[in-house]
């Protein structure tokens, strides 16, 4: 009898997984539950003995909360919220308004530009997408442009932010593929630009196509010296940030860690050269970090808890034999890996898919060979950036797209659900594609790391 539970503990383990997440309980409490459950049932058939159970604290500690690496993802969120209150991002995307208001398509390329520059300086989609809204959702439609082509426009650029670096889920992912996170961020910097260019591209296409859809709007008679001043002083303050972060890395002067606390001091003294840099500022950003920072790692602890115990059990052998079993090859496991991502991406965000999922693949993938199409060395790499081109889609995709709500709630009834819908389903196409054509060079993500670090 305890043999065969012995046995089938993994397999019951990973169905609970999935069946508890479809129940709609909070993912951390559901996470620390089935461990429990199961690590009680492993001290019993004696797959785990009970002084392993006692180790669970100290693993979540150091692994988790005194963790070097994570130290990153608060800085970075602190970053990009003080970004916001202060309104430095605000003035880089009025400016770049006025800019462009006779191109046709004009507004929408602004959005894209704007969510591009937001990401490479912050990598923080809730704020990006709110203040995208707020700011540019009002003016698109008043000047006639299509509800649902500036509705995707403005979800589809302001979530950007989860691929170009820094951004926040590929801190996490850097971690739990024990990875360099400093080849990550370089790694994922050609397939963001290519899927900002893309948007751009269509925006044009479209608008080309279809001018009624974005109309042209007439030029005005301001001072054009003064507004390039403007535009010069706007597009100064974002351009410090991502120097200081990125140019950091990539110079070799400090480690993404490092370059995170760069990026906040770029931040507050952008800020304080403003004049708008007060207590409320600080307040308002430090409390915003705080709440962010506490959802993330309470759902960081109960993956946690939940790999642990999969792996006593003999999870990572049940996840790499059954997959081994299966009749589709390291192409068709790669192919089904990528589909499980993006359906997820219905029902949950990247904080669920990739604490729970990364774990349960990594060890596939590094046993997977694709042959001369990939380097061994680079798989795990080019796996990560193809999952964060997936994930991309999770903040798009009905019923539970996280940056359609945060879109919805800002722009009120300017917008219907439907105009949401409708507009995204373009761009969600186009992360496809720029996921197939990862897939097919995977020197799209790894020749720029490879030039950078070899």
């Amino acid at each position: 009898m305890i043999e065969l539970v012995s046995a089938a503990l993994p397999g019951a383990m990973f169905l609970s997984l999935v069946v508890a997440l479809f129940s709609g309980a909070p993912v951390a409490i559901m996470l620390m539950g089935i461990s429990l459950v199961f690590g009680l049932l492993a001290v019993w058939t004696g797959d785990m003995r009970l002084v392993h159970a006692t180790l669970l604290p100290n693993r979540i500690f150091s692994g988790t909360i005194e963790n070097a690496v994570l130290v990153a993802a608060p800085m970075f969120i602190f970053m990009g919220l003080i970004m916001e209150k202060t309104r430095i991002a605000e003035d880089l995307l009025l400016t770049l308004q006025r800019l462009m208001r006779v191109v046709p398509g004009g507004l929408a390329l602004a959005v894209v530009l704007m969510g591009t520059i937001l990401a490479a300086a912050t990598g923080i989609i809730g704020a990006s997408v709110v203040m995208l809204t707020a700011l540019a959702i009002p003016t698109m439609v008043e000047r006639g442009y299509d509800k649902g082509l500036a509705a995707g426009t403005v979800a589809s650029a302001g979530t950007l932010g989860i691929l170009i670096p820094p951004s926040v889920m590929l801190v996490f992912m850097g971690d739990l593929l024990s990875i360099s996170l400093g080849r990550l961020f370089v790694a994922a910097l050609m397939p963001g630009l290519l899927l900002s260019g893309a948007y751009v591209i269509y925006i044009v296409l479209r608008s080309f196509l279809q001018p009624s859809l974005a109309p042209r709007q007439p030029a005005s008679d301001e001072d054009r010296a003064g507004l390039w001043l403007e535009s010069l002083k706007s597009v100064l303050a974002p351009l410090v940030m991502i120097v200081a972060v990125l140019g950091s890395i990539l110079g070799g002067i400090a480690t993404p860690t490092e370059a995170s606390g760069v990026g906040v001091c770029a931040a507050l003294l952008l800020g304080a050269l403003r004049d708008r840099l007060n207590r409320a500022t600080l307040s308002d950003s430090m409390d915003g970090s705080i709440r962010s920072l506490g959802m993330l790692f309470f759902i960081f602890v109960g993956a946690t808890a939940f790999s642990y115990i999969f792996r006593k059990v003999g999870g990572e052998h049940f996840i790499v034999e059954s997959a081994n079993a299966l009749p589709f090859g390291d192409w068709g496991l790669l192919m089904a890996m990528m589909a499980m991502i993006f359906l997820m991406g219905f029902f949950f965000d990247w904080i669920e898919i990739t604490l729970i999922m990364l774990p349960i693949f990594a060890p596939i993938v590094q046993v997977m060979d694709l042959g001369e199409h990939v380097a061994r060395g680079d798989m795990i790499y080019w796996f990560a950036i193809l999952v964060s081109l997936n994930l991309q889609t999770s903040f798009l995709t009905p019923p539970f797209g996280f940056a359609l709500f945060y879109l919805k709630g800002a722009a009120g009834n300017l917008l219907s659900m439907r105009d949401i819908y409708r507009g995204i389903i373009p761009f969600v196409l186009i992360q496809l594609v720029i996921l197939g054509v990862a897939i097919a060079w995977p020197e799209l993500a790894m020749w720029l790391p490879n030039k950078v670090f070899d």
